[in-house]
């Protein structure tokens, strides 16, 4: 969710009981507008929150040229106090992938257990778990509208499509308008006459519609002028988008654990 447009876009997903007080709402814009001036970024966009036992965590993402890549993630208790985690390493996510069960809302927390005793010789922070989970999440579920941002020869990187208008109220409402906001995998295997036939400006990612795990999206029309999409795989995110304008977003909020039985539930 756009740090410009927090106020106005969060009330799109109310539908999906993700709701902010006006108090947070006006919290959150002034701690991310000076985390915007702090680390010199050009873009923030509230991840979510992530619903802990004694505490919740708020997590945050911020752009310094790159919309997809190299993204700087923050995380705060109070909505105000922000501070930096550290890059996901390979090595933290596979000591992160045996931990179990609930975030605790303690910053100084230790995962332990004998799996993580064994792989790192000691308990896993919270830090190391937060990044964890934003990458998985991020890999599984974080979705655009297509179109909506461009990756042109001249540039190497990845940045807002600004003449995007919008899909369509038809093509809004179906899967494959929607890409993964995502490194792409499965669009490597596509083979040459495929590729042929897509605008590699705008389809250098995956196609939701790809996904080999069906089922896994809700997609309804809201109040006959809104798209919203829930993940049934990460239960707590939804995204929005307001067909035939350039408005868009997404969040999180749950318990920061993925849905493992949905495969046995279709």
């Amino acid at each position: 969710m756009d740090l410009d447009t927090l106020p106005q876009h969060v009330d799109y997903l109310s539908s999906s009981g993700l709701l902010l007080s006006p108090e947070q709402k006006a919290a959150l814009q002034t701690s991310l507008e000076l985390v915007r001036k702090q680390y010199r970024l050009r873009s923030v966009y509230l991840w979510g929150k992530i619903l802990g036992l004694n505490a919740d965590y708020l997590v945050a993402q911020g752009v310094e040229k790159d919309e997809l890549y190299n993204r700087k993630t923050l995380y705060c208790l109070n909505y105000m106090d922000w501070k930096l985690l550290p890059p996901a390493t390979d090595e933290m996510i596979t000591n992160c992938s045996v931990i179990k069960g609930r975030f605790m809302g303690n910053p100084a927390y230790e995962y332990e257990s004998g799996d993580v005793k064994k792989m790192t010789g000691g308990g896993v922070t919270k830090d190391s778990h937060s990044v964890r989970v934003t990458e998985r999440h991020n890999k599984d579920v974080a979705i655009i509208p297509r179109g909506a941002f461009i990756k042109t020869p001249t540039e190497d990187y990845i940045s807002i499509n600004r003449v995007f208008k919008g899909l369509s109220h038809s093509e809004a409402g179906k899967l494959r308008s929607y890409l993964h906001f995502t490194e792409p995998k499965e669009l490597k295997k596509k083979s040459l006459l495929e590729r042929a036939e897509l605008d590699m400006s705008i389809d250098f990612l995956d196609c939701v519609e790809d996904d080999i795990l069906k089922g896994s999206w809700s997609v309804q029309y809201d109040r006959g002028a809104l798209v919203v999409i829930r993940s049934l795989l990460w239960p707590g995110y939804s995204f929005f988008h307001v067909p035939n304008t350039s408005k868009f977003g997404s969040m999180y909020m749950g318990l920061a654990e993925k849905n493992i039985d949905f495969p046995f539930m279709v």
